[in-house]
């Protein structure tokens, strides 16, 4: 069954490429949907697992790599906290934020109108990366440059200066965006599809579910990606683009990070007030552990130099720090 499914999702991409043509202003002409989101939460009914500590709405959660320092970008996007054991920064954004990505050592990038915000994760201190375009989604790549993707699904790679040396165009939207090695895959949650970035066009197209909406690369070349409308995590491989494994997840999963210490992938599901963890390793997703969460957790980030996991309310019901100790598969 799994096996049909794969064959049918793969063609169903190659329709929608075979039937795609480029409007002259409006993009283009395929196949869209309006993009999938995250499923209403209901009251929690359980208690939370670990701690919990107040914080506002929040919609994208990163922990910096170097200084471990928390980013937290409110549902506005205006605003991003800063936060540490000695407590929380909080930084006036020039323009509203969409999206947060590591950056260089100590440096956090914010996906915004027309720029990439980088943002120092130690002072909070600001600069700007003019950008052509609604940026929704931005990487760093091993050699500094950024991959950077638009509302209007363009995606530009910008030397560590700042200057454009690659333009792909031809999504609907490039929502979200995966390095691995070489390699550049985007998400499209309007075409549900996750599609290889090359030289100068784009790769090739796989259908991703019924409805994705996060996606994320992790040290093993593998690309997660969260399925919420179809209930699945979907696993590729790029380089070509080929999906792996593909397996049920219920409670419309949503947010996604990775522990690279325990090598496990966190989701987390809407409709339960959950964090589910699963192991990848064997080609086929097993459940290591499921957690209750705050309510609305729409956004989670791993301190990889502890394995802390981090889960943050869209609803403003708080942080959640849950400790690598805490949990089945954590150390």
């Amino acid at each position: 069954m799994r096996l049909r499914g794969s064959v049918a999702s793969a063609l169903l991409a190659a329709l929608v490429v075979a039937t795609g043509c480029a409007g002259e202003d409006s993009g283009p002409s395929v196949p869209t949907r309006e993009p999938a989101t995250a499923a209403a939460s209901p009251v929690v009914a359980g208690v939370p697992a670990g701690s919990v500590t107040p914080l506002s709405a929040t919609k994208a959660l990163l922990a910096e790599r170097e200084t471990g320092r928390l980013a937290a970008l409110d549902t506005a996007g205006t605003t991003l906290a800063l936060i540490d054991a000695a407590g929380t920064q909080r930084v006036a954004l020039p323009v509203a934020g969409t999206a947060l990505a590591q950056g260089t050592a100590g440096e956090v990038l914010v996906a915004a109108d027309r720029r990439v915000l980088r943002v120092r994760a130690d002072s909070g201190a600001i600069t700007e990366v003019p950008v052509d375009g609604d940026v929704r989604s931005v990487q760093i790549r091993p050699d500094a440059s950024l991959v950077v993707g638009t509302a209007d699904g363009t995606v530009r790679v910008l030397d560590p200066t700042g200057v454009v040396t690659r333009t792909v165009t031809g999504l609907v939207s490039a929502d979200a965006l995966a390095v691995t090695g070489e390699d550049i895959t985007a998400l499209d949650r309007r075409q549900t599809a996750v599609v290889g970035i090359g030289t100068d066009a784009l790769g090739l197209m796989l259908r991703a579910g019924d409805g994705a909406s996060n996606a994320l690369a992790d040290p093993h070349g593998r690309i997660i990606v969260a399925d919420t409308d179809g209930g699945e995590l979907l696993v590729y491989s790029a380089g070509p683009l080929v999906l792996r494994q593909r397996f049920p997840v219920a409670s419309a999963p949503y947010a996604l990070a990775y522990d690279p210490r325990s090598d496990t992938v966190w989701v987390s599901c809407t409709q339960s007030n959950e964090v589910v963890g699963y192991d990848l390793s064997t080609g086929v997703g097993i459940e290591v552990d499921r957690l209750s969460t705050v309510r609305q957790p729409d956004a989670l980030a791993v301190d990889e130099r502890t394995g802390d996991l981090f889960v943050a309310s869209a609803a403003g019901e708080g942080l959640q720090r849950i400790g690598a100790g805490q949990r089945k598969r954590g150390l």
